[in-house]
């Protein structure tokens, strides 16, 4: 049975106190959201204006090695449509740069509405086979424009984080909705896992960014 875990709360991926097991050759990290239906009158629901909006929330996984830090920032790219990007083929996992470069970590897609049961985006890895040198993954949420469009994890209602292991047994789940206290929060940092001896710890974090800018965040996680 999966444990339902408290926001600092850490336990060991592998097997848990009730003695069950789990397979960590490819650990699936799923997130998931709703969001709030704005409230109005009788008016404002006729024209629509109470309707649930799209939100365009975004997962993205930092790989850091024994000092905390991303080493490998990637390189320049350009995409298709002839837009040209940063941070591609490094050690950041998000919507232009989805598949890490060892193939043991990547982002399925990006769901940009929300909408639907069950996980809204995933972030594959295969625990058991990533290179030593990374000794910890960080994983984190942003809003797209969050500020811009005045959208934030105070309207987010449901968010979760869960730990799926290769059998398909989820093995934990982080749930946080959003209150009052999370206006104008447009990032968070969900959990981490990290090595501990010879095994993966699991770590429920929860916190709040105030940016919508996942780069801002990554700063904290290079060297300067």
């Amino acid at each position: 049975m999966a444990i339902n875990l408290q926001k600092g709360q850490t336990i060991d991926l592998r097997k848990n106190d009730k003695g069950d097991t789990f397979d960590l050759s490819q650990v699936t990290v799923g997130l998931g959201w709703d969001i709030r239906k704005k409230k109005g009158g009788f008016l404002s629901g006729l024209l629509g204006g109470d309707k649930e909006e799209d939100y365009d929330l975004d997962a993205i996984a930092f790989l850091l090695d024994a000092n905390g830090k991303v080493v490998n920032l990637g390189r320049k790219a350009k995409m298709p449509n002839g837009k040209e990007i940063n941070l591609y083929e490094g050690d950041v996992i998000y919507f232009n740069s989805q598949r890490h470069p060892s193939g043991q970590i990547w982002l399925t897609g990006d769901n940009r509405t929300g909408a639907g049961e069950g996980d809204d985006e995933q972030i594959i890895v295969r625990l058991d086979s990533l290179d030593q040198k990374y000794q910890k993954i960080i994983f984190l949420v942003t809003i797209y424009q969050g500020k811009t469009k005045n959208q934030h994890f105070g309207m987010v209602e449901n968010a979760f984080i869960r730990a799926v292991d290769a059998r398909g047994k989820e093995i934990a789940k982080f749930n946080l909705s959003g209150d009052a206290s999370l206006n104008g929060v447009c990032g968070m940092i969900f959990a981490e896992v990290y090595r501990r001896e010879g095994t993966w710890k699991f770590r429920a974090l929860g916190e709040p960014q105030a940016t919508d800018n996942f780069v801002e965040i990554l700063k904290k996680y290079i060297n300067n």
